[in-house]
């Protein structure tokens, strides 16, 4: 919301509990009981189930998942009662009444979704038995539990989102939407570019699905190293479908605008196809770090456990730093110039369009860049500092070159990657910068999305070979 808007709220008044003022005491050390007793019980729970390696089974795995929430849920509400039941002043800022809104709701959500995988759990138990152990393995149960917390994330976000966006055009003159000026071409260019693009977009969607396909389909390819391949081609898929799609339309129309809601929703899920991205990128140097210096130990390490919970941390962390960044935005006033120097609604772009205070923003650009994009980088350039310390001990010529063919095409994806991204953001350039920085943002955002299929097909054994016998099964069907 604009702080120098007078009429703006900037804070709500919570009535509380209908007591009277007698029962105040009696109420509170009641609540307060209830809320110790929850905290401390659910801990208990958490811890037994922690300790006791036979309770490590499906059940009890979301049993302590379960516990964890409902001490997080209470925790959004209780604390702030028992305080205002103490104090005089009911009143809780408006940031502060978003922001348990938002935590209220994601951790309903989320105990509805435990609830619902727990009952899934124990019918299998009760009605399929002799599946049991396989059915509910290791994997699905994490994969239940990451997909509560997603769906959770994301419709907690939906709602706070549109009761921010409600908020700005009741009480300011905000925005209601922005003008997408485009990618920096003449007029005449216009159909040369939306076929070259068009071309760029449907080779990356069809290539990087080529790429689950060939994964889901063989077996050979059931490893680690192509596990988080597939999820690296899913995300480039929806890293390109947030934005190509709506500069081809551009290019094909006058009308250049964006809805406030929808510049905002584009701007949530490029930052978390982003950040997802760097992340991917990072377990998957980890994966080439341990499969050449602890060879022996590659199967151990890299369990099935290990890799599903990178990718769980990677959406997680993913989500919580897009969400950050788009709770901030909504709070932001905007100019009377609407035109965004872009092809997509770009954060840096929508900064310096707002006429609020963006130090906060900026703030968590540089903490959330340390954490996304620099932790990230060192992480992979210090396991592939290990790898090129492991490969010099190598004696033989062709150990070096089978183990570089295990890592180049990762290499070539990160440099091409974290090329654009840091001749972007760390050398920006002071003549023709909005051409140069929307030619650096169509390298990693339409560019290394599409070469991913080429590198890892072309420069990949394993890739190739799962292509002909898919190619060899199709010719022997036909027949």
């Amino acid at each position: 919301m604009r702080k120098e808007n007078q009429s703006s709220v900037s804070e709500f008044l919570l009535l509380g509990l209908p007591i009277r003022p007698e029962q105040q005491g009696m109420f509170f050390a009641l609540f307060l009981g209830v809320y110790l007793t929850t905290v401390l019980g659910n801990l208990l729970i958490i811890l037994l189930i922690r300790l006791d390696p036979r309770l490590h089974t499906p059940m009890y795995f979301f049993l302590s998942h379960l516990a964890l929430t409902d001490i997080s849920f209470s925790s959004v509400t209780v604390p702030k009662m028992l305080i205002n039941m103490q104090t005089q002043d009911q009143s809780i800022p408006y940031a502060g009444c978003i922001t348990q809104m938002y935590f209220f709701i994601f951790f309903t959500d989320l105990d509805n979704f435990l609830l619902t995988s727990m009952a899934y759990d124990r019918y299998v138990a009760i009605c399929h038995p002799l599946h049991y152990s396989t059915v509910m393995g290791q994997g699905l149960c994490t994969l239940l539990v990451t997909v509560s917390w997603i769906l959770s994330c994301a419709n907690a976000l939906c709602h706070t989102l549109l009761l921010t966006q409600l908020m700005k055009r009741e009480e300011n003159s905000s925005v209601s939407e922005f003008l997408l000026l485009g990618l920096p071409i003449w007029p005449e260019q216009q159909g040369m570019f939306f076929a070259l693009f068009l071309g760029m977009y449907l080779t990356t969607v069809l290539g990087n699905l080529l790429i689950i396909l060939l994964i889901r389909l063989d077996a050979r390819l059931h490893t680690p190293m192509y596990f988080f391949l597939s999820h690296l081609a899913l995300t480039d898929v929806s890293f390109s479908s947030v934005t190509i799609p709506k500069m081809l339309i551009n290019m094909q129309i006058q009308d250049q605008s964006i809805p406030y809601a929808g510049c905002v929703t584009q701007m949530y899920f490029f930052l978390f196809f982003t950040d997802l991205d760097d992340f991917l990128l990072t377990s998957m140097a980890y994966d080439r770090y341990v499969a050449i210096c602890h060879p022996l130990h590659y199967s151990t390490v890299m369990g099935q456990a290990l890799c599903t919970l990178l990718v769980t941390v990677s959406w997680i962390l993913s989500c919580a730093n897009a969400l950050c960044h788009t709770l901030l935005l909504t709070q932001l006033s905007f100019c009377a110039d609407h035109s965004i120097p872009h092809f997509f609604c770009d954060l840096d772009a929508l900064l310096k369009l707002s006429c609020s205070d963006t130090s906060l923003n900026e703030l968590a650009i540089f903490t959330a860049g340390v954490v996304v994009i620099i932790l990230p980088l060192i992480c992979i350039l210090t396991s592939y500092g290990c790898i090129g310390a492991t490969i010099l001990k190598v004696p033989s010529t062709k150990g070096i070159c089978k183990a570089l063919s295990t890592c180049g095409s990762h290499l070539s994806v990160v440099s091409f990657y974290y090329g654009a991204i840091i001749g972007l953001y760390f050398f920006p350039s002071s003549s023709t910068s909005r051409d140069k920085s929307t030619v650096a943002s169509v390298m990693y955002t339409v560019v290394t999305p599409l070469l991913n299929p080429f590198i890892y097909s072309l420069r990949n054994r394993d890739m190739k070979g799962a292509l002909e016998r898919l190619l060899h099964r199709a010719k022997v069907l036909s027949q």
